[in-house]
C-alpha cells in the first residue's frame, strides 16, 4: 500500500479513492474522542468534515504488517493544524485497522513559557 497516496486521496476527501485503500472489515478508532469507526463512518467523517484539508506527511516507519505515519494536517485556510500519529495495519495489503491519534498544534502552555523551558524545534 502506498500510504503517501493513500494521505493525498484522504486529505483531499475523496471517499472514492480512500474507499480502495480499506479491507471490508476495517475498523478505525480515534483514541482523543473516544469514537469508533467502521469504513464507511470514517470515509463520511473525512469528507463530509465542513472545510478542505490539506497537509504532508512527516514521517514513515514499517514493520512486517503495520504502516505508522506523523502527519501535518490543517485547515486550507490555515485555521487549524494538528500532527496525527496513525497506526495502520494492514491484511492482504488493505488497511484492516488504523489507531489515530490527533494534537492541536500550538503555543506551549503558559506555565513552561513562564518557566522559560523548553524552544522550538523549528
Amino acid at each position: 500500500m502506498d500510504v503517501y497516496r493513500y494521505w493525498s486521496d484522504t486529505l483531499r476527501q475523496d471517499a472514492a479513492a480512500m474507499r480502495r485503500y480499506f479491507h471490508p472489515d476495517a475498523h478505525i478508532r480515534w483514541h482523543n474522542t473516544n469514537e469508533l469507526f467502521t469504513v464507511d463512518e470514517f470515509i463520511r467523517a473525512n469528507c463530509e468534515y465542513p472545510g478542505q484539508w490539506d497537509g504532508n506527511v512527516e514521517r514513515v516507519e514499517k514493520t512486517e504488517d503495520r504502516i505508522i505515519t506523523v502527519t501535518h494536517v490543517f485547515t486550507k485556510d490555515k485555521s487549524l493544524s494538528f500532527h496525527v500519529v496513525s497506526f495502520i495495519r494492514l491484511k492482504e495489503d488493505k488497511i484492516i485497522s488504523i489507531d489515530e491519534y490527533w494534537g492541536d498544534d500550538g503555543a506551549a502552555p503558559q506555565w513552561r513559557q513562564d518557566k522559560q523551558i523548553g524552544r522550538p524545534i523549528k
